[in-house]
């Protein structure tokens, strides 16, 4: 959301500064009035000083912005447009992160690692504010500094002051030539010059590119890739079947619509989806499309034989366990919720909790990737939701890209070879495995599906996979599908996340 106006607690607005004005701002008038010049401006006003706390925390203790502001913002009473304000600003700041650290670097004429962190946050939000967000230059400049002498000081305030002025004397579109010209200087590396442009780790882009390809797409869309990583998603509702339907949903709110592609998406343009009726009730969910299509699409492949006990490996928090518990409940089907922590198996069981009696047998704390030896054949649908680096939701969790490193790979493949290798065990002959990641990188996608398979077969299992276009085009007729078998959605295709999904039949 942009931040040109808005209407912020106790009916205070922004005006076209980005600046309260109204009740909230005649009220402290007098008294700014009477302050000396040196004393105005001392203090942040509470949406950028939200937008800071948010970016504290993600340093500081490696929390994730998205789990933060929105208690924050209750907690404050912080609502409307400068909750909408303080959001964009948190988040841009946050995904243009290496965009703004290389302009920040030739204004201040010194690496950003010689900046004192809590200064380079503020930075980071001033920049974001003078070339992201439709603020004037004059107000971005003076409200951060406000924020900087209140937050680390009058001294650090003068070097925020003297850096955002150097920003500010040029548009977005010729920072992006002087920092694309410093990554490739002779014009040969043009991955980081993409890199740095759009804001993401070389190693990612490389990796996403990759990705395209193996998908079956042209290598050239990596530059919409990841702008449309850049663009800030709308919020998407689930509507779990036999609670509500998408219909039902759009019907009560008149700032959504239908989603795209799910059959129980719905859209929404604007509001607090905690404060929906359907979603308090857990009628409702938050839910991104393409991860509620992974969910359908599973519900939706053929079983043979009975049809009657199902398996979410990877529960937690449960979102996708909530929509299979009410699409098994739909069927006379029972659900198993496995998640290996407690924590985790907590926000399960509210997530389940307005299923109807006898759609969850149980939520269980374990880990998953012994299921498959306890429970040989147990099952008829199996999702492996498996932890992954989330590559594919970079647009919903904005740290995420500068959190990962290529070292993780290695790890989470183990991981999730043993987790699919479980699951395979766990479904029964002529049942059905889901293999589902939120990252398209092939190292957790094809690689894992190819290993697991082979290790089932060193293990006397048989398994064959199926072709996921065909579930999942019944789901949604039109959608844009590469020539293979598994199916990889992309944020500037489907305007989802990147999430992958196998299928895979038991046969032996």
């Amino acid at each position: 959301m942009s931040g040109d106006g808005g209407r912020g607690p106790a009916s205070s607005r922004r005006d076209a500064q980005g600046r309260e004005r109204g009740a909230a701002r005649a009220a402290g008038r007098g008294a700014r009035t009477a302050s000396a010049p040196s004393q105005r401006r001392r203090e942040a006003d509470v949406a950028r000083t939200a937008a800071f706390d948010v970016l504290r925390a993600v340093r500081e203790t490696d929390s994730y912005a998205n789990l933060v502001l929105p208690p924050l913002l209750r907690e404050r009473r912080i609502n409307g447009r400068d909750a909408g304000f303080a959001t964009e600003l948190a988040y841009g700041a946050l995904r243009l992160q290496g965009r703004y650290d290389a302009i920040i670097e030739q204004c201040a004429a010194r690496p950003v690692g010689a900046i004192d962190a809590p200064v380079l946050d503020v930075l980071r939000l001033g920049a974001h504010q003078l070339l992201g967000m439709r603020v004037p230059a004059h107000a971005a400049v003076s409200e951060t500094v406000g924020l900087a002498r209140q937050q680390v000081g009058t001294g650090a305030a003068q070097f925020v002051n003297a850096v955002l002025r150097a920003v500010s004397k040029e548009p977005l579109d010729v920072w992006l030539q002087r920092i694309g010209d410093a990554a490739d200087p002779a014009g040969d590396a043009p991955l980081e010059r993409l890199a740095v442009v759009e804001s993401h780790p070389t190693w990612v882009v490389r990796a996403l590119r990759e990705a395209l390809v193996a998908h079956g797409r042209p290598a050239d869309e990596i530059d919409a890739l990841l702008r449309a990583d850049n663009d800030a998603p709308r919020v998407t509702l689930v509507a779990r079947p036999g609670l509500a339907t998408a219909e039902e949903v759009v019907a009560e709110l008149p700032e959504s619509r239908i989603g795209q592609w799910a059959p129980t998406a719905v859209v929404l343009d604007s509001g607090d989806p905690a404060s929906l009726p359907g979603v308090r009730r857990g009628a409702v969910g938050v839910q991104d499309e393409g991860s509620q299509l992974t969910a359908l699409a599973l519900a939706e492949a053929p079983v043979e034989g009975r049809d009657e006990r199902w398996l979410d490996l990877c529960a937690g928090p449960g979102g996708k366990a909530a929509l299979l518990g009410a699409l098994a409940a739909g069927r006379g089907a029972r659900l198993v919720a496995n998640e290996v922590q407690p924590h985790r198996a907590r926000l399960v069981e509210r997530a389940l909790a307005a299923l109807p009696d006898g759609a969850v047998e149980a939520v269980r704390v374990g880990d998953g990737r012994t299921v498959g030896e306890q429970e040989p054949a147990a099952y008829d649908r199996v999702l492996v939701d498996a932890p992954c680096t989330g590559l594919g939701a970079l647009r919903r969790r904005p740290e995420a890209r500068w959190r990962r490193s290529p070292a993780d790979l290695a790890g989470l493949g183990e991981l999730q070879r043993a987790l699919l290798g479980s699951a395979l065990q766990a479904v029964r002959v002529g049942g059905v495995v889901a293999y589902v990641t939120c990252s398209p990188h092939l190292v957790e996608t094809q690689l894992v599906v190819k290993d697991a398979v082979r290790a089932a077969g060193r293990a006397g299992l048989q398994v064959e996979v199926l072709d996921a276009r065909e579930p999942m085009r019944r789901l949604a007729p039109e959608i844009d599908l590469a020539d293979r078998v598994d199916v990889q959605l992309w944020p500037h295709v489907h305007g989802t996340d990147a999430m992958h999904l196998t299928l895979l039949r038991r046969v032996g």
